[in-house]
């Protein structure tokens, strides 16, 4: 009978550790602060373009921790500028008919691509994008104007919404095309694409794209 009691006496020991580790757990989760993937805050972020502002959506009631929101931003004319600035990118990924809807895919990507990017520049990764996105932006293009026959190019101005659309696709195109039959994975020509676009380097696919469409518009206007 004394070694069945034994354990018994040893039980009621074990149970206040378990309790201490569930508080201990509470309080750490408690934590207000949301950050991208658990790790990237948005709380510094800077936007240094004003007119871009509306359209860069990474503050507030847009901070994520995952750019995978499902919503519903299609629905209505310029609802996707609410969209998460980290999710648009992840969208732009899933291009191509082989890519397509492949969300998780294109999540996974981005979160190496942060990873990279934090490695190399040992910055906030999300402050890149947001720079990169504000660089590569046309501010100025060109548009057919005429008709019967005659047409003529007249360069316009550029709104903020399209600035940021159009830097998204660039930034998405450059990389795609960076990573095909390449050794170098897509994270990598991504990391690479925003580093460089933040920077205004005229290595970035979407920088010379930006410049070349800008100088045509020039010369139309």
């Amino acid at each position: 009978m004394a070694d069945v009691e034994e354990p018994v006496a040893e039980a009621p020991v074990e149970e206040p550790e378990v309790e201490e580790e569930e508080e201990e757990f509470v309080a750490v989760g408690g934590a207000t602060e949301v950050k991208l993937f658990g790790k990237w805050s948005f709380d510094d972020i800077e936007i240094r373009d004003i007119s871009l502002e509306d359209y860069i959506a990474c503050k507030g009631d847009h901070a994520v921790y995952l750019p995978h929101t499902a919503g519903r931003y299609q629905k209505k004319r310029f609802r996707k500028a609410s969209c998460p600035i980290v999710e648009r990118l992840v969208c732009c990924l899933m291009r191509k008919g082989r890519n397509s809807g492949k969300k998780l895919m294109a999540v996974r990507i981005v979160q190496h691509t942060l990873e990279i990017i934090h490695l190399l520049t040992d910055q906030n990764p999300v402050q890149v994008v947001v720079d990169a996105i504000i660089n590569s932006g046309p501010r100025e293009d060109s548009t057919r104007v005429g008709g019967a026959g005659v047409v003529r190019r007249q360069a316009v101005d550029m709104s903020p919404f399209r600035r940021v659309n159009y830097a998204l696709y660039l930034l998405a195109t450059g990389a795609r095309e960076a990573s095909f039959r390449n050794l170098k994975t897509m994270a990598e020509c991504l990391a690479e694409e925003l580093i460089n676009a933040a920077r205004g380097s005229s290595n970035s696919y979407a920088i010379k794209k930006k410049d070349e469409i800008e100088r045509v518009s020039k010369s139309n206007r």
